[in-house]
Parts: structure tokens; sequence; C-alpha cells
């Protein structure tokens, strides 16, 4: 079992090693589809190596590098992180728009920031470091 952390949030997949999903958890964890001509989103298609096919199963770290964005796991291969590519981010960076995220207040009741889009918010952070 592995934990993946994405932009659309954390998923626990089954992966007999390294991240070597199968095509539904694939798509569950990365937004992309596979078909016959490879791993599609929309109208983009992009084909898959031989590098990132282990039978069944698609390599979805591979996958991720092949489409230039960054990937980390820890040492036992338990908690991946697959990042958001600077194409996306500089895209979101020129909308002066803040990403969605979503936390918890001091009684557990999630906010997400997109629920407060056209009012103004007041948002703070603190780090003892």
């Amino acid at each position: 079992m592995a934990t993946v952390l994405t932009d659309t949030g954390t998923h626990d997949v089954p992966t007999p090693g390294g991240l070597l999903l199968t095509p539904d958890d694939t798509e569950r964890v990365t937004g992309w589809t596979l078909k016959p001509e490879g791993m599609c989103q929309a109208e983009l298609c992009v084909p898959l190596t031989q590098a990132m096919k282990h039978g069944d199963r698609i390599d979805a770290a591979a996958f991720w590098r092949h489409l230039g964005n960054p990937v980390a796991s820890d040492r036992a291969g338990e908690t991946w992180v697959l990042g958001t590519g600077p194409d996306q981010r500089n895209q979101a960076l020129t909308g002066l728009q803040a990403p969605d995220f979503a936390l918890p207040d001091l009684n557990g009741k999630m906010h997400r920031l997109s629920d407060y889009r056209g009012q103004k918010v007041f948002l703070t952070t603190w780090a003892s470091w």
C-alpha cells in the first residue's frame, strides 16, 4: 500500500512496488485515463513508452516524469508526491488567484478557500521554526 499526494488530494493505493498502479488507480490519482492511444486527459493523449508499462500496470511515477512534472518519494516507497509541473504553476500564478486548499478550524470543521471567492479573506500563518 502506498499513499500518493497530489494537487487533488491524498490517495491510498495498493501497489506491488514502486508506483505501479492499475489503470483505474492511475486515473483516480492523476486524472489521466488509459486508452488505446495512451494516457488521455480530455482531448490530449500521451503515448506510453514500454518503460511505463509493467504488464497490466502503469508506472505512474515514470509517466508523471514524462509529462515534465516532479515526483518524490520516501526511501521505502510508501509515500509519493506527484507535483505540479512548471507550466501549470506558472499559469496559476499569472491568474493572480490563490490556489484552492482546505484546512480545519479549531473545531475540526473543514474550510476551503474557494468557498470564500469574491469575499475579502485574511490569511495568516505561523511556524515555530
